[in-house]
């Protein structure tokens, strides 16, 4: 099962998205100089169906995405959230950031509308730099995923 810490509403995370994000413990990834360490711990309340309504509910007109931070614990499990985010909330799309390479065996990536891979590796930098590892990915309908990592750097 899925923990969450806290939540915010943030415009930077997703390109062109105002987005409900949701720190998920437990994180196995334990990436040096990880930004928040704190979410290695299995720390947090459950994340169900009906937490991510609550929380939804709160910023539900203002949204138009919800990005799950982190999951990598129990990949599956994010999945079958996804999918439920799918058929309940149709007009809200949704991410999520991995510290994993690739999307685990299992996950159907379109349940997802974006979706960021890589780890934090710290001389390489955030998705922010041109030399990240990191790499954001958009589903685009019946066309696969597309890079569009570049939209976070100053051209």
């Amino acid at each position: 099962m899925l923990k969450y810490v806290n939540t915010g509403v943030v415009f930077q995370e997703i390109p062109d998205e105002v987005t409900l994000s949701i720190n998920l413990s437990g994180c196995p990834c334990h990436c040096p100089g990880c930004h928040s360490s704190y979410l290695w711990e299995d720390i947090g309340q459950p994340l169900t169906p009906s937490a991510l309504d609550r929380l939804i509910s709160d910023y539900e007109s203002d949204i138009t995405c919800v990005c799950f931070m982190g999951g990598d614990a129990d990949p599956l499990y994010l999945n079958e959230l996804a999918c439920y985010m799918h058929s309940a909330y149709s007009d809200l799309k949704v991410a999520w950031y991995s510290g994993r390479a690739k999307v685990p065996r299992g996950v159907c990536r379109d349940n997802f509308d974006y979706i960021k891979l890589g780890p934090y590796i710290r001389h390489l930098g955030s998705l922010k730099k041109r030399t990240t590892n990191q790499r954001l990915y958009k589903n685009c309908d019946g066309g696969g995923f597309i890079d569009i990592t570049s939209r976070f750097w100053d051209v």
